[in-house]
């Protein structure tokens, strides 16, 4: 097959978050040559009637998407997959649908609440766009402690010791304002759960979605006071603190066996809440109760060799080009 890798374009001075896609477009393409496919690796700018021509005159016969933003935002991540779906052209991963609406972290929410998938509850978002503040199951506290967080954006864009805060409901509405210009425009206040943090990765496979061993982020040499959470440097800042004391480690059963069960059970709900395909992965916290909270559901996380979802890959004993494979044969129909 000829085959296409697509991602978002990238300039020379993009941040290090940006810059990762590079890396996922040339583990992806390895992989699929290796498995006997012609492959090109293109990038998608806001100009899609561009992009739509190349991908027609290339001949290609389906897409690897890795686009996770347009013109800089991520709320413009659906527009590309949409795009391929008007050309009836087959691409890897989730729906332009259930890429929007994982990708809005409200709407995922809202859908996770409505099923019954416990999330914190919240506050906004700001500038308000109709998908409403959170009215069910909100525990109302004269102070409580809250993350300010991008509606759009993931790769922890803004999220910093600043981002924690305390106060009422009100007193953290009245905050978004302030703090949406510095987290992609818009932004939101979700209850800081205290505890443990894991994340579930998720791959397609011949018996149906199979979840990888999950993954714990450990904080370790934290000072006391400081927010237990995975902000901007501990994910892109190889020479900081907050880089080199958050470990990522796969617990083994024992005490942990029945909270890894549920947080397999809840991730695989998530899979089917969402329609999700090919690949995903699943955040939560824990808190000191042991009771599981999804923060959020990624219809495309990172494929770099170097992140979470190949670290899974290694400790399943799944090669990454199987993956690849996996992910290729069932959203295009097509294998090696």
């Amino acid at each position: 097959m000829h085959l296409a890798v697509v991602h978002h374009a990238v300039g020379p001075d993009a941040p290090a978050d940006e810059q990762d896609v590079l890396d996922q477009a040339g583990a992806v393409a390895s992989a699929l040559e290796a498995l006997g496919h012609d492959v090109e690796i293109l990038p998608c700018t806001l100009n899609l009637e561009h992009v739509r021509r190349r991908l027609m005159t290339h001949g290609v016969d389906a897409v690897f998407n890795l686009v996770e933003s347009l013109y800089g935002t991520g709320r413009l991540i659906h527009l590309f997959p949409a795009l391929l779906d008007s050309m009836d052209l087959p691409y890897t991963g989730s729906s332009a649908l259930s890429i929007l609406t994982t990708s809005h972290k409200i709407l995922a929410k809202r859908r996770l609440q409505a099923a019954g998938i416990a999330t914190p509850s919240w506050v906004g978002p700001f500038p308000p766009d109709g998908s409403g503040d959170d009215v069910i199951g909100a525990v109302k506290k004269a102070e409580d402690v809250w993350i300010v967080k991008s509606l759009w954006e993931h790769a922890s864009i803004g999220l910093d010791e600043t981002s924690i805060v305390k106060g009422s409901r009100e007193d953290v509405a009245a905050m978004l304002p302030q703090r949406a210009s510095l987290l992609g425009g818009a932004c939101f206040a979700e209850r800081f759960v205290e505890g443990r943090e894991f994340n579930l990765s998720i791959l397609t496979g011949p018996e149906g979605p199979q979840v990888l061993p999950p993954a714990e982020i450990l904080f370790e040499d934290f000072a006391p006071g400081t927010p237990r959470m995975v902000g901007y440097e501990a994910k892109w800042h190889p020479g900081s603190h907050a880089y080199q004391n958050t470990p990522r480690r796969f617990p083994e059963g024992g005490e942990d066996g029945p909270l890894l069960h549920e947080l397999t059970q809840a991730a695989l709900r998530c899979w089917d809440l969402f329609s999700l395909r090919g690949y995903a992965r699943v955040d939560f916290r824990v808190n000191h109760q042991g009771r599981p909270w999804v923060l959020e559901v990624n219809a495309n996380p990172c494929l770099s060799p170097d992140a979470g979802f190949a670290a899974a890959l290694e400790q399943a004993g799944i090669p990454f080009e199987e993956a690849i494979r996996r992910i290729l044969e069932e959203t295009v129909g097509i294998g090696d």
